[in-house]
């Protein structure tokens, strides 16, 4: 009787060129080596990134892109465990009180969760690869860290805005160490041991997470946010090229207009003064597409049409939340910040209600 349940074989290790390695050809690629270099992790992850039905194909450009790959995953984790600190699970919000930006968030990770556990379950390594790695990579990095920085570096410390994003970064970090054990052993269990909490011994004691949720109105609210996404990857372009002509030098010194209607205009409309946070702008404005001028850009999105502007802001610059804003200043005792800070520094703080 066999000693094991499943076996699962894979193909020979040949090089990027799909020949077989020897010490002639001068091919050879040294598994110390890579240790040694890129470290056990790297290797790892090449193992699950490569289709093992057939030859897995392994050069130094190959491994160059896995070692990409998971410094993308690696840094992700080092911004939601940087961005713990002081934080205990005991502070955590409600679901019901998490803002929708960080609903969504969580949500997305709920997603993420079920296809890798599935594909765990199927050894479909190359797709728990490749579905970690976007998240990482679009979903938090190119999207939901880079809006949440300036509410957890600009609210109050104990304010809700900012325990609404440490809350869904918890959840995120708890699910995502468990993702990533089985391939990245020991990134998984170095991140284990600096999540915030009571923790087990090790990661390969825990099971999957169970305190992800999925949104209440799932399709209605992913749709919306899948709208948003679209026009905030048209306006990044349209800045970038502002920033390439030197009228720029980020994206917070410009303002954008926008016309358009249809639901990418309820969209937005919900978002209200808001959708400055998420656009990564000074200001952000909208209007009926109609009234758009001749000079705009014009952009066809899945759900109608985008007109846009991007302009330079002839605002100063606030020292503290780098937004260049017409309130800078008002405050005689506070000369060099804009209103919002000043709120924040002295006041109440600011209520954030979507992002």
């Amino acid at each position: 009787e066999a000693p094991y349940q499943q076996v699962l074989t894979h193909g020979f290790v040949v090089d990027a060129d799909g020949r077989k390695m020897s010490k002639s050809l001068g091919n050879v690629v040294s598994p110390i080596k890579i240790m040694n270099t890129l470290g056990a992790d790297v290797m790892r992850l090449w193992v699950a990134a490569a289709d093992y039905r057939g030859e897995m194909n392994v050069s130094d450009e190959i491994l160059k892109r896995v070692a990409d790959a998971y410094r993308r995953i690696r840094n992700t984790a080092r911004f939601l465990l940087g961005n713990l600190d002081g934080f205990e699970p005991g502070d955590a919000l409600e679901p019901g009180e998490l803002l929708p930006l960080d609903r969504w968030a969580v949500d997305r990770a709920s997603q993420i969760q079920a296809q890798v556990i599935q594909a765990y379950d199927e050894y479909q390594f190359l797709q728990i690869y490749q579905g970690v790695h976007h998240f990482c990579a679009v979903d938090m990095g190119a999207f939901y860290l880079d809006i949440i920085k300036d509410r957890l570096y600009t609210t109050g410390f104990d304010s809700q805005a900012r325990k609404s994003a440490q809350t869904a970064m918890f959840h995120i970090l708890q699910a995502m160490v468990r993702w990533i054990a089985p391939v990245l052993s020991f990134t998984a269990e170095e991140m284990h041991q600096h999540v915030p909490g009571d923790r087990g011994d090790s990661v390969f004691l825990e099971t999957w997470y169970e305190g992800l949720f999925d949104l209440e109105d799932a399709e209605t609210e992913r749709a919306r946010w899948r709208r948003v996404i679209q026009v905030r990857d048209e306006v990044s372009k349209a800045i970038e090229s502002v920033r390439r002509e030197g009228r720029a030098g980020s994206s917070l010194a410009v303002e954008v207009d926008l016309w358009l209607d249809g639901p990418v205009r309820e969209a937005l409309d919900w978002l209200g003064d808001e959708l400055r946070f998420v656009l990564l702008t000074s200001e952000a404005r909208v209007f009926d597409s109609d009234a758009a001028p001749g000079d705009a850009e014009r952009i066809r999105l899945e759900d109608g049409e985008l007109a846009l502007v991007v302009t330079p802001s002839q605002h100063q610059k606030c020292v503290r939340c780098w937004h260049y804003r017409a309130d800078v200043g008002s405050n005689p005792d506070h000369p060099e910040i804009c209103g919002r800070c000043v709120e924040n520094v002295e006041g109440p703080g600011e209520i954030r209600r979507i992002a």
